[in-house]
């Protein structure tokens, strides 16, 4: 099994999700209304929640699968030689038209502020894409997709879901080994009512404050863990911290080690420029 820091190549993983190409800027303070702002960009690159999860995914076992959808453009086309350079194997149907994109404020307290440009390419299963192969991996991340593509999902040993899902989690009924949110985000509620198969676990995350659980075994609360070093923004946390609970999940920890895993590797990102380290 490897340290929970460290890399393991014994895990077969995969993210099934999205990308959107984006630019984060940097300003003193969010504008208000009608105000004009000048901004320099800091970072750049595929980013959004299935392109963070499947760069930190990478980072933990040395190398993962990306299930996706681009545009057939420039930044479709960046985003695989990067996302390659950083171990991720990039498997994806390519679309008409453009790649999402976002731009991204960050205020000198380090939260961000997104837009994103487009709509949202997301990966079906009637890409062809091998989706029967999912039955041999070990952990597999969903971040995007319909209740199809998480059936499939389904047939990996150990399946977690972003909370921005919840609806087609909930819809189809594919019970989930963890379902990961924020409590502060109002698109990641999470409504107990609405599920016909509860998910094993779920993880509501409160940036600075830890989160809070639940799970078959009752409710409980985990800890931040402090950056290391100088914080720098907030970018990309959520989705490092749950490509880091997956990965700890599939590797056999307890509910509370893979917290304290998924923890230190949010903490990580906020002292990154960026949801991480540009190749």
């Amino acid at each position: 099994m490897g340290h929970p820091d460290g890399v393991s190549r014994n895990l077969r993983t995969a993210v099934v999700g999205h990308v959107e190409w984006t630019t984060i800027a940097r300003l003193a303070r969010v504008p208000q209304q009608g105000e004009v702002a000048h901004a320099a960009a800091v970072w750049e690159g595929p980013a959004g929640g299935g392109a963070v999860a499947a760069v930190q995914m990478a980072q933990l076992t040395g190398r993962t699968t990306f299930f996706t959808a681009l545009g057939d453009d420039t930044a479709g086309r960046r985003t695989e030689e990067v996302l390659g350079r950083l171990g991720v194997e990039v498997l994806t149907a390519t679309r008409p038209g453009r790649t999402r994109t976002a731009v991204s404020v960050v205020d000198d307290s380090g939260e961000r502020t997104t837009t994103t440009l487009g709509p949202r390419l997301q990966p079906s299963l009637d890409d062809p894409l091998p989706w029967n192969e999912l039955v041999t991996y070990d952990v597999v991340h969903f971040v995007a997709g319909d209740g199809r593509v998480l059936e499939h999902a389904r047939r990996a040993r150990v399946v977690t879901a972003s909370l921005r899902e919840s609806e087609v989690v909930a819809t189809c009924g594919v019970p989930v080994d963890a379902l990961i949110g924020s409590a502060a985000d109002p698109a990641e509620r999470y409504d107990p009512a609405s599920f016909t198969t509860e998910p094993g676990l779920v993880v509501l995350t409160e940036g600075r404050e830890g989160g809070r659980f639940l799970s078959a075994d009752g409710t409980g609360r985990y800890d931040a863990v402090p950056v290391p070093g100088q914080e720098q923004d907030s970018y990309g946390m959520g989705d490092n911290f749950a490509a880091a609970l997956a990965y700890a999940l599939g590797r056999g920890d307890t509910t509370a080690t893979a917290l304290r895993a998924a923890a230190e590797r949010a903490a990580r990102c906020a002292a990154t420029r960026g949801p991480y380290t540009l190749p």
